[in-house]
């Protein structure tokens, strides 16, 4: 499926007012008591469209390369398509609307930044056998559900502070209670460990030269974010950690996962052009 750029440019408009209108419908039923239709209906319905013109975007850059392009914006474009499905999934399920406030704005700044990214249509050579594009895969499924418990951490954290200064507003009384929000950060923590183990294995397995100096900080600061992650997780289940101890220990290892695979490519291709 080739877009022209005009298309392609048109197409990304338009999943990004989606992306902003579920937010914004989430955010307009917060403030107000009052509303005149089914705001997590329309939610739902906003990710549908958004999630079928994000991946038609994606879709046109794979199919001009007949693989995936990683460079710097279509990998955070690729990323934010999965957050994007992850999120719906977790919509439908469980009562997680309150993200969308968080969340939606970052896929639509992910779109945006895309939009007139002259990799969308140049043909690149792609040397990633099928074996590597499992490890990329998973690396890519870790990070984005990685980057969901990050966001998660932050309300939790906001939730948290209203508690203990004894204050309420309308968007802490639309966050589900304290203890929930914990459970599904530790879900979201827990099969992002999983997937993160199983890209690092797939890694070490796959790569020749992993520790390479091309991969050195790729392999040593994913590494220390799967260390982190797994300390916070053992904390959890055998120490009982909560409160700001789990939200910084989010933070960090989110920031070393953040760095491991974006802070490269945004150096080279970015600051240094």
């Amino acid at each position: 499926m080739h877009l022209s750029q005009t298309m392609f440019n048109y197409l990304s408009g338009f999943v990004t007012f989606i992306y902003l209108a579920g937010a914004s419908t989430v955010l307009m039923n917060i403030l107000k008591r009052k509303h005149f239709f089914n705001p997590h209906k329309v939610l739902l319905g906003c990710l549908v469209l958004a999630i079928l013109g994000h991946s038609v975007l994606v879709f046109h850059s794979y199919t001009i390369n007949n693989s995936f392009t990683f460079d710097f914006f279509n990998a955070l474009s690729l990323v934010s398509l999965v957050i994007s499905g992850l999120f719906f999934i977790a919509t439908i399920t469980r009562s997680t609307d309150s993200l969308s406030i968080i969340i939606l704005p970052f896929l639509a700044l992910a779109v945006v930044l895309n939009t007139n990214n002259e990799t969308n249509f140049l043909v690149a050579q792609s040397n990633a056998a099928p074996h590597l594009q499992v490890h990329i895969v998973l690396s890519i499924l870790a990070y984005s559900l990685l980057t969901v418990a990050a966001f998660q951490a932050i309300l939790l954290s906001f939730q948290e502070r209203a508690l203990h200064n004894r204050q309420s507003n309308r968007l802490m009384k639309a966050l589900p209670p304290l203890q929930q929000m914990e459970q599904l950060l530790f879900q979201a923590l827990s099969l992002g460990v999983i997937l993160l183990t199983f890209a690092l294995a797939s890694g070490f397995l796959f790569i020749d030269d992993i520790f390479g100096q091309h991969l050195a900080h790729k392999t040593t600061l994913s590494i220390l974010a799967w260390f982190v992650f797994s300390t916070l997780l053992w904390g959890r289940y055998f120490l009982g950690w909560r409160g700001q101890k789990v939200v910084k220990l989010t933070y960090g290892g989110y920031l070393a996962l953040m760095l491991a695979y974006f802070g490269s490519k945004f150096v080279l291709q970015i600051i240094l052009g």
